[in-house]
């Protein structure tokens, strides 16, 4: 699987799937979902905690940290994505929505290259 072949409701279905296999769907409450993406996101979140900007950058080339991350990546976004399969959210249109709110808030002319 690469980002340019694979579809996001290819990675629903493969999510579902898994789920579904399990007998999970009972545990998949928005509250329980919304939690574990907070709880994975912390755990990426550890890994770096007493690193400067540059050791963060610097592991991420590569090793068990790197990983490590990577794992912890993906479980936010499969909690995030099946969060959206319990909740009938469109991931796409959630994404292009919130953008296009992005970008009226944040214009480019006014906010390039600062915060």
């Amino acid at each position: 699987m690469s980002d340019e072949q694979t579809t996001l409701g290819e990675l629903r279905s493969l999510i579902n799937s898994f789920v579904d296999e399990r007998e999970w769907q009972q545990f998949h409450s928005p509250k329980n979902l919304s939690m574990s993406i907070s709880i994975e996101s912390s755990e990426l979140m550890e890994l770096f905690q007493w690193l400067s900007l540059e050791e963060a950058k610097e592991v991420m080339k590569a090793g068990d940290i790197r990983d490590s991350a990577i794992d912890e990546i993906a479980d936010v976004l499969i909690y995030a994505i099946a969060f959206c399969v319990r909740n009938n959210i469109d991931i796409s249109g959630a994404i292009k929505q919130k953008m296009e709110k992005n970008a009226k808030k944040y214009p480019a002319e006014k906010f390039k290259g600062r915060f």
